[in-house]
């Protein structure tokens, strides 16, 4: 049996924190060991911030985009066969030019002061598989797996 989690929210920084919470909350029942929750929330957080800062950042200060769709980030959060979690952010922004190009450490799209491209080397980092799609004007869906320590599954 399959559980599943599935939240839509405004793309907003203080958001984030909440995305972090939910996920980790959808995972207790498990009984992960901290550095596994920290794994995640962490991965969520990065997913999430790109989300912001990089799907939505250049779009939410175009008075068109505004008044017609508010921009939201949706979350999908599945646990599968006992022990694989499976989260799903996915945003409805610029869309990314080159994804393996996004995926190098240390690329950034954004002020080089003040971002440091290393988001999805940090997912990839934290979790077991790192899928990421996107089309340019449409949008960018990240997928997570994480196989979790769960006493007696495999």
């Amino acid at each position: 049996m399959e559980n599943v989690l599935k939240m839509e929210f405004s793309a907003l920084a203080e958001n984030e924190a909440f995305a972090r919470a939910a996920a980790a909350a959808f995972v207790m029942p498990l009984d992960p060991t901290v550095e596994e929750v920290t794994e995640i929330k962490t991965a969520v957080s990065e997913a999430v911030s790109n989300c912001v800062i990089h799907g939505y950042g250049e779009l939410c200060g175009d008075e068109s985009f505004a008044k017609n769709e508010a921009p939201t980030i949706v979350m999908e959060c599945a646990l599968e066969k006992g022990n694989r979690l499976t989260i799903t952010i996915e945003d409805k922004g610029v869309g990314i030019d080159d994804v393996d190009q996004a995926m190098e450490p240390l690329f950034t799209t954004g002020d080089e002061e003040e971002r440091s491209g290393m988001g999805f080397t940090v997912m990839q980092s934290f979790m077991d598989r790192l899928k990421v799609r996107s089309s340019k004007g449409e949008g960018t869906t990240v997928i997570m797996t994480k196989y979790l320590d769960v006493p007696g599954e495999y």
